[in-house]
């Protein structure tokens, strides 16, 4: 299980990137936390979540 934006998730051993896809983020247009850590956008692909991870997950949205 890990927890995304304080929600807890039955899902482990997938890649960052496919799980952004997954749920309909798109990766440009986002920024992830993984377990108190900034990810850079290009490297998402390089992190698999696993049991006990803690992501937040925050949508930039353009407006005036």
């Amino acid at each position: 299980m890990i927890k995304v934006n304080g929600e807890n998730l039955n899902i482990n051993n997938i890649k960052l990137s496919d799980f952004l896809k997954k749920g309909g983020f798109d990766e440009n247009r986002v920024a992830v936390e993984l377990n108190g850590t900034i990810i850079k956008r290009g490297s998402y692909g390089d992190y698999i979540l696993i049991e006990g991870d803690k992501v937040e997950i925050v949508c930039f949205v353009g407006g005036g």
